[in-house]
C-alpha cells in the first residue's frame, strides 16, 4: 500500500515530502521524549529513546514515500539501510550533544530538544539526499 501511495506523491517536491515524513517521525520522537521526561528519565536518555524510535518510523516512510532511488533488495538495499542508520546516528549524536550542553547551561529540556530537532533535521536530510538515496 505504501508503494502505491508513493506513486501518488511523485509530483510533490522531495524536500516537502521529507518534511511531511519527518513530521510523523517527530511526533513519535517527541511523544516518547516527553513521556520519558514525565517518568523522570534524564533528558539525554529520553532524547535517545525518542530519536531512535522516530528513526524506525522515518525509514519506513521515507524509503517508500520520499526518495525515488530506493534499492529493492539484496546488497544494495542492505547498504542503503546501513547508510540510513549511519545518518541516523549522526543525527542522534547531534541531538544528544545539543541537549546535554543546553541543559547543562540551564536551558529547559523541551527548548533544547527543539533546537536539536532543527539541527538534526537539516543534517540528516543533507546526508540522506546526497549519500543514502543516490
Amino acid at each position: 500500500m505504501l508503494r502505491s501511495i508513493g506513486a501518488l506523491t511523485g509530483g510533490v517536491p522531495t524536500y516537502l515530502r521529507y518534511i511531511a515524513v519527518s513530521g510523523g517521525a517527530l511526533g513519535v520522537d517527541l511523544g516518547l521524549y516527553f513521556l520519558c521526561l514525565s517518568m523522570g528519565i534524564v533528558a539525554t536518555l529520553a532524547a535517545a529513546i525518542g530519536y531512535l524510535s522516530g528513526v524506525a518510523v522515518h525509514w519506513i516512510l521515507s524509503s517508500r514515500l520520499v526518495f525515488n532511488d530506493v534499492a529493492e533488495r539484496g546488497l544494495a538495499r542492505t547498504r542503503q539501510k546501513a547508510l540510513f542508520l549511519t545518518s541516523a546516528f549522526v543525527g542522534l549524536g547531534l541531538t544528544v550533544a545539543i541537549i546535554a550542553v543546553a541543559t547543562r547551561y540551564g536551558l529547559d529540556a523541551r527548548l533544547a530538544k527543539l533546537l536539536a530537532v532543527a539541527v538534526s533535521f537539516q543534517t540528516t536530510y543533507i546526508l540522506r539526499r546526497t549519500i543514502v538515496f543516490v
